[in-house]
C-alpha cells in the first residue's frame, strides 16, 4: 500500500535543547509494535537525549501498569488503552499519533478455516481489551455470527503465538509481530483491519501529572526523524528493525504495509481538530467500552490530546 507522504526536510530539524542537570527523566513504556519502532530506531541511532528513558516491557498491561504506579510518565498505547487509563484515573493526553492500522491487526486462522462462518464451534483467542472486542464484533458481523457460535479463549499478546504452536486455538485475533509468525506457520488472513479505516490508532500518551516531562518535544521530534530515516534510508531502517526483532527484512516490510504512519501535518489534524478522525474513533471506542463494561466511569474525553508538543513544520 502506498504509504502517507512524510514531512520532507525534517531530517535536518536540529535537537532540541536537552535537559539541565538534576532533572527527572522522561519514563516511557514500550513494547513491540511496528508503530512503536520509530523510537527505539531513535535510540539506536544515538538521537535520543539522555533525559528520555524507554522502558521494555512484554506488552501494553506492562506499560500500564507503570503509569498507575508512578514507574512511568508516558507510554506508547492503542487509543482503547488510553481511555481504559483515564477511567482508572491516570490523566493522559495524547501527543503523537504513531500509526493508524491498516491491515496489521487481524484474524488468522488455522488451514481448514477458509471462510469466517467456519468460525462456528471453534476456539477463538482474542485479548480481552476494547480492540479485541471491536475487531471481534466486526468479524462476526461479518461471519453472520452470534457470539455464542464460537468458543472465546483469552489469550494476550504474548501468548498467542504459544496458544497456537500448541493448538490450543484454531483462529487468533492479532496483530504483528505474531501476526507474520502465525502467517509464516501456515495461518491464514481471513479479516483485518482494513475493513475499520481510521479506527484503531497507536499513540504516545503522556501522564500529565507527572515529573520529567520536559523531554517529551524531544522525543516527539525524534520520532518524526526516525519516520524520514524510513523513508530516505529505508534499507538501514529495515535491517536495524529487523535486527531488534528478530525477525526477517520481509517480515518488517509486511508489518509496516499493515500500517499508516502520518507526518508532521497529518498529525496537526489529528491532534487539533476536535470532530477529527481521531476524536470520532475515541467517541466510537468509548462507547463500546462502556457497553462491554470495560471502563469505570464515562469519560467527557476533555483534554484527551494536545498538539503543543509537535515540532514546528519547516519548509
Amino acid at each position: 500500500m502506498e504509504r502517507r507522504r512524510f514531512l520532507t526536510g525534517l531530517a535536518s530539524l536540529a535537537a532540541l535543547p536537552l535537559l539541565g542537570c538534576g532533572v527527572s527523566p522522561l519514563r516511557v513504556g514500550i513494547h513491540a509494535w511496528i508503530g512503536y519502532e520509530t523510537l527505539y530506531l531513535a535510540r539506536n541511532l544515538n538521537w535520543l537525549p539522555d533525559s528520555v528513558k524507554l522502558v521494555s516491557g512484554a506488552n501494553a498491561t506492562d506499560s500500564l501498569k507503570g503509569l498507575r504506579n508512578g514507574e512511568l510518565d508516558a507510554a506508547c498505547l492503542t487509543l482503547d488503552e488510553v481511555l481504559l487509563a483515564r477511567s482508572q484515573g491516570i490523566p493522559l493526553t495524547i501527543a503523537t499519533v504513531f500509526n493508524v492500522s491498516a491491515g496489521a491487526d487481524m484474524l488468522v486462522a488455522r488451514t481448514g478455516i477458509q471462510q469466517l462462518d467456519q468460525l462456528a464451534g471453534k476456539r477463538l483467542g482474542v485479548e480481552s481489551t476494547a480492540l479485541g472486542a471491536l475487531m471481534l464484533n466486526r468479524i462476526l458481523h461479518s461471519a453472520g455470527l452470534p457470539r455464542s457460535a464460537v468458543r472465546l479463549v483469552e489469550l494476550a499478546p504474548d501468548e498467542q503465538l504459544a496458544a497456537w504452536q500448541q493448538e490450543r486455538v484454531d483462529a487468533v485475533i492479532t496483530y504483528e509481530p505474531t501476526a507474520g509468525r502465525l502467517l509464516a506457520q501456515g495461518g491464514t488472513r481471513l479479516f483485518d483491519s482494513r475493513s475499520l479505516p481510521d479506527t484503531i490508532f497507536d499513540v504516545l500518551a503522556l501522564r500529565t501529572d507527572a515529573s520529567g516531562t520536559g523531554s517529551l518535544a524531544a522525543l516527539v521530534n525524534n520520532h518524526f526523524r526516525a519516520l524520514e530515516h524510513i523513508r530516505t534510508n529505508r534499507q538501514d531502517a529495515l535491517y536495524r528493525i529487523a535486527g531488534r526483532q528478530n525477525v526477517s527484512l520481509p517480515q518488517v516490510e509486511q508489518a509496516l504495509a499493515g500500517v499508516v504512519m502520518p507526518n508532521l501535518t497529518a498529525n496537526r489534524r489529528y491532534l487539533d481538530e476536535q470532530d477529527s478522525r481521531l476524536a470520532q474513533a475515541a467517541h466510537q471506542l468509548h462507547d463500546i467500552m462502556l457497553d462491554h463494561g470495560l471502563l469505570l466511569r464515562p469519560d467527557r474525553l476533555q483534554h484527551l490530546f494536545s498538539p503543543r508538543w509537535l515540532p514546528e513544520e519547516r519548509e
